[in-house]
């Protein structure tokens, strides 16, 4: 008769780790790393090269982000020499970093490019005062009835009783070292449109920011920079993205307090905010100390972070509640010990399989999976942690503190 082997037990029957025995210990732990983490915050901000406490991307602080390569430089370029360049070329608060990314060649094979990645707090390429001398130029065109000149962004939108050429505008943005955007021949009539009054309304889009940055990057290292990717936000978009991802992180606790206050009773609900504001606070800890980008994908990981904690915390909770009416015999922190014990081969497995997947995103990917992957890795440890050693700890101390002293009365 076959025997069929037993299941092997990451965790075997009858452990007994204890757990809440040196929770001051774990306590002491979890406040030197909130310590630590929201004190990196302030490090950073002090530093001149960093000057803020989180690597704040696009997304919050507004502003310009282009990715460049370089021909005939595959291997990347210096970027001292091309700080210098920039400097030399009148630019302040510019960002420049390298960013490596993968190309198919024409003949189907795969290549990493390693490329440059500057942020600027700029939006456009024309200053006011040139926009101004600029609409007072095509206004001031022989024969053309201009009607009005308005801008928006790096745009002149102009409307005319006749058309006006891109020539024209070409020869009134000359004498201040501006040209206008390439644009493609099957796209030059949907420029121009007739309006019912018969006045042309016509747009000329100037050669922004990417232009002026490739040139300077490409005089500085003697290789011609081409733009790969360029995304623009604006500081009060920024701050309205920054300002709902705050929100955001605190509606989602409020919500996951209330759940847990009606799931099961007010004395867990804090333990499991609590290990929420923890994992919060040190996966941006770790954000500040590894300088990694913050970006809405960071958001979104931190929230993803919140929800598998609050998860693992609810099983364990559970637990907890199932073996309270169980082991009437047994104190409140040895139940706790042994629904921790008792859950703990399940915790280790769901959070290993997800510290896998994520962490196979963190090698392999780039951008912006990278930056998710890297919140989860670290998300995943300390929700881990705070689920074990922060949760229930509070838990038994809400319990001590207020409902076993009533029960004694």
């Amino acid at each position: 008769m076959a025997t069929h082997k037993p299941f092997r037990e990451i965790v075997p029957p009858g452990t007994n780790f204890e757990f809440i025995g040196k929770r001051g210990a774990w306590a002491l732990v979890s406040m030197l790393f909130i310590a630590a983490s929201i004190g990196m915050l302030f490090v950073n901000q002090a530093i001149p090269s960093r000057g803020s406490m989180l690597n704040w991307t696009i997304d919050f602080k507004g502003g310009t982000e282009m990715i460049y390569a370089f021909e005939g430089k595959p291997e990347g370029a210096e970027l001292g020499a091309m700080r210098q360049g920039i400097a030399d070329a009148g630019f302040a608060g510019v960002e420049v970093s390298e960013f490596a990314f993968d190309t198919t060649l024409e003949d189907g094979t795969a290549q990493r490019v390693n490329g440059v990645r500057l942020r600027t707090p700029g939006f456009g390429a024309v200053t006011e005062e040139d926009k101004t001398k600029i609409a007072s130029a095509i206004s001031a065109l022989e024969g053309q009835e201009i009607v009005k000149v308005s801008w928006s962004g790096d745009t002149v939108f102009v409307r005319a009783k006749k058309e006006v050429t891109r020539d024209e505008v070409s020869g009134v943005l000359a004498p201040l070292d501006y040209e206008l955007r390439q644009v493609a021949e099957e796209d030059l009539a949907d420029l121009v449109t007739v309006q019912a009054t018969g006045e042309y309304s016509m747009q000329f889009a100037i050669a922004g920011l990417e232009r002026q940055y490739a040139k300077v990057l490409s005089d500085s290292v003697g290789a011609k920079a081409e733009l790969i990717q360029a995304y623009a936000v604006g500081a009060k978009a920024g701050k309205q993205l920054r300002n709902d991802g705050l929100r955001a992180l605190f509606y989602a606790m409020a919500l996951i307090m209330l759940y847990l206050a009606i799931r099961f009773d007010v004395r867990y609900a804090p333990g499991a905010v609590v290990a929420l504001l923890h994992d919060a606070i040190l996966v941006v800890g770790v954000f500040a100390a590894t300088w990694t980008d913050v970006s809405l994908t960071t958001v979104a990981a931190l929230l993803t972070v919140i929800g598998y904690s609050v998860n693992d915390t609810v099983v364990i909770f559970d637990r907890i509640r199932e073996n309270v009416g169980k082991l009437k015999d047994k104190k409140f922190a040895r139940v706790i010990n042994i629904s921790l014990n008792e859950t703990l081969a399940r915790t280790l497995l769901t959070s290993l399989t997800l510290f896998v997947v994520t962490l196979m995103m963190n090698i392999f990917g780039t951008g912006l999976v990278r930056d998710f992957a890297f919140a989860m890795n670290i998300g995943v440890i300390v929700g881990v942690y705070s689920s074990i050693f922060v949760a229930s700890p509070v838990a038994l101390w809400i319990h001590t503190r207020y409902f076993a002293a009533s029960a004694n009365k």
